[in-house]
């Protein structure tokens, strides 16, 4: 699928520009990773995009509801079942489907972590993702009650799985959002 096909795709089904900027996030987190793993920046960025399109329409996570909705939705519109996949398997509990290839793996890494840099970068008095940097991170980070619906322990298995560090996770997915100005 295009990147334009996709961007319609989210376009018609998401009003939320928070949502939108997440889903834009994930896209710049998936590609950064694609290189570094050796995939498709294309394939991955899509799938990042594309992951949460049909939340606003369907924000229950359960077997009606996001993503097994979604996932419907984008058969239908032909794209591929490897992106289809992924998108299942960031939402495991649910759909009983578990990441096994590093592209399923990443989008459930960078999920939950990119909300969370969104939040750090929202509580600056610039607002900028430009002016957010690790040491920033790791003290949000510490603090539960900051961003306390943001599961940490997921985002640290989530790298662990992907083979990552979780301090390299952070610096790789904030770079590919300061890159893309996600947020400012």
């Amino acid at each position: 699928m295009e990147r334009e096909m996709a961007w319609n795709i989210v376009e018609e089904f998401t009003e939320s520009l928070s949502l939108k900027r997440h889903m834009l996030a994930a896209e710049a987190a998936m590609r950064a990773y694609a290189v570094r793993m050796g995939g498709d920046p294309d394939v991955w960025g899509v799938t990042g995009l594309l992951h949460d399109f049909d939340y606003e329409k369907n924000p229950d996570v359960t077997i009606d509801g996001h993503p097994i909705v979604g996932s419907r939705i984008l058969r239908e519109r032909g794209v591929s079942e490897e992106i289809i996949r992924a998108i299942l398997a960031h939402a495991e509990h649910v759909t009983g489907i578990k990441p096994e290839s590093q592209m399923e793996k990443a989008l459930v890494a960078v999920d939950e972590l990119t909300g969370f840099l969104v939040a750090v970068a929202l509580v600056r008095p610039s607002k900028d993702i430009a002016d957010v940097n690790l040491k920033s991170v790791k003290k949000k980070w510490k603090d539960s009650a900051f961003a306390a619906a943001v599961n940490r322990r997921e985002i640290e298995h989530a790298a662990q799985a992907l083979g990552v560090p979780l301090d390299e996770h952070i610096q790789i997915v904030l770079d590919a959002m300061k890159d893309k100005k996600v947020v400012s």
